[in-house]
């Protein structure tokens, strides 16, 4: 029996459902094409194909028997070594004769519109079929027992760590992650059938809309992506139509901890008794609750209320422990869904896999050690991100002094959020800052730069250095660091080349 959130209003809250089923049911009719369940010989042809996403998704496509094609810039990207090894041909730059006669779909990042993709112009004047990468991953997710991990934070680990614990427990599934995993064998996917389906879903434009869930993980909910949701109300409607479209009697799994997550939780139990609402965290009951939480020999150390023993895992941070739990619940729930009970055998592969987990690409990620100095570079471009980042970095490493560089991403992201960014750092010894990463989707105001966020840092942070160029600071930052620092780059610009540059100077100095 489900126990009744605490209660909530929301003012014309019957209106505001309307709403949003009309929402779905326009949103539904977006969907040019149906991808066939039987992809033997069905050729694709993808624009942009180097990209994160579409990269891992022709890994799939592949998997189920289709014959890819595809196109993009032809700079190097660490993706081209997988489409080699898959064996698809991929041609530069774009144009209209790299589409093959014998194409039957196009799939298109959503990086390119036909007005500026050649390519993408002549599929239109021919009317070949086309899907988006959104409406692609949600066509494909029909085809299988599906679950959806959303949250504006902590999405790409705990996909990571739910594809890391199905690969060790052999269970017929497919994984798609945001972002390259080691335990995926550095790739974005694990591929070991097609009876269930986890994939990474995201928020921006409301994309997660095209995915076919019967299971949904939500990590948080909190205001984010301003030029598209101005504010937070627009956002959190925006969840809660993704959290409609699951199926009767199915399962929202959403973290208790997270006020956003919760607050969505309560508004589900009054529009959608039908579904099950499991929370985890420190705050829930049940068995997914967070009982003790510690750091041993270089790992989180926690229980949970539903099972003896602890679990481990060795990446940093109490959001860290959260993704896990969100991973575990999901995971344990698709081995119900499978054959109804989970064994001590089944356990024991989750504490063991949990514990190998080595991370995902740009989340903590520990690039080296030199001199005693350790480099690390993380993604995070949230305030809310950036502070858990840091203080778990500083709870994991105690004794080490933290040198961040941050490059702040959008204009209105940074303007929105001026104040919160100027805190998020606390936890920073020394902080360097740079202009701010700009979006190709928005223009700059004229209000809000990267010196605005340095001054409005200043008054909160003793130790803080402006460099308007990334490669500015490198200078600077080889003369600062010394024995036992932590440097870490943190954001969705390229400051990260900062951090890999430096690193890679000072192993050569040491190799001399």
């Amino acid at each position: 029996m489900k126990k009744r959130p605490d209660a909530f209003t929301l003012p014309s809250f019957n209106f505001f459902l309307f709403k949003m089923r009309f929402f779905i049911i326009m949103c539904s009719l977006m969907i040019v094409t149906r991808l066939p369940e039987n992809l033997s010989g069905y050729h694709i042809h993808m624009i942009g194909i180097k990209g994160t996403g579409m990269a891992a998704l022709a890994e799939l496509l592949v998997s189920r028997g289709a014959k890819l094609t595809g196109s993009d810039v032809s700079d190097e990207f660490y993706t081209d070594a997988l489409l080699r090894k898959l064996n698809i041909p991929v041609s530069s730059p774009f144009d209209p004769s790299n589409i093959p006669a014998s194409t039957k779909l196009i799939i298109y990042s959503t990086a390119y519109t036909p007005d500026k993709n050649p390519e993408l112009h002549a599929a239109v004047e021919q009317n070949i079929p086309r899907m988006s990468y959104p409406e692609a991953l949600g066509a494909f997710s029909q085809h299988s027992y599906s679950a959806g991990i959303a949250g504006v934070h902590g999405k790409t680990t705990t996909t990571g760590i739910a594809g890391t614990l199905l690969k060790g427990l052999n269970l017929n599934a497919s994984v798609l992650a945001g972002s390259a995993v080691s335990n995926f064998g550095g790739g974005c996917t694990v591929i070991n059938g097609s009876k269930y389906f986890v994939a990474e879903t995201c928020e921006y434009k409301r994309n997660f809309l095209f995915f076919h869930p019967q299971k949904i993980v939500l990590t948080s909910i909190e205001s984010d992506h301003q030029d598209y949701y101005p504010q937070y109300e627009d956002i959190l409607t925006a969840f809660l139509q993704y959290i409609d479209r699951l199926p009767q009697f199915t399962e929202l799994i959403y973290c208790s901890d997270d006020a956003g997550a919760r607050e969505a939780a309560k508004l589900t139990f009054s529009s959608r008794p039908d579904l099950v609402l499991t929370p985890y965290g420190k705050t829930a009951h049940g068995d997914y609750g967070i009982k003790t939480l510690g750091i041993q020999n270089g790992q989180s150390v926690f229980s949970l209320r539903g099972f003896d023993g602890e679990f481990r895992i060795g990446i940093p941070g109490e959001h860290s422990v959260l993704n896990a739990a969100a991973a575990i619940a999901l995971v344990i729930g698709l081995i119900k869904q499978e054959r109804k009970e989970v064994t001590a055998a089944d356990l024991t592969t989750i504490r063991n896999s949990l514990a190998s987990f080595k991370g995902a690409k740009r989340r903590s990620e520990i690039l080296g050690e030199v001199n005693g100095i350790l480099f690390m570079d993380d993604y995070g471009h949230h305030p809310t991100a950036i502070y858990k980042t840091l203080k778990g970095i500083h709870d994991f490493y105690p004794n080490r002094r933290i040198i961040a560089d941050f490059m702040s991403h959008t204009y209105s992201r940074t303007a929105a959020l001026l104040p919160e960014f100027a805190d998020a750092f606390s936890y920073a010894d020394t902080v360097i800052l740079h202009k701010i990463y700009a979006s190709a989707r928005e223009k700059y105001s004229g209000s809000t730069n990267g010196k605005t966020l340095y001054e409005q840092m200043k008054k909160r942070h003793k130790r803080v250095h402006y460099f308007e160029e990334i490669m500015d600071a490198k200078d600077f930052v080889e003369r600062e660091l010394r024995p036992n620092d932590l440097f870490i780059t943190v954001g969705a610009g390229d400051n990260w080349k900062l951090g890999r540059a430096v690193y890679n100077d000072l192993l050569e100095k040491a190799h001399v």
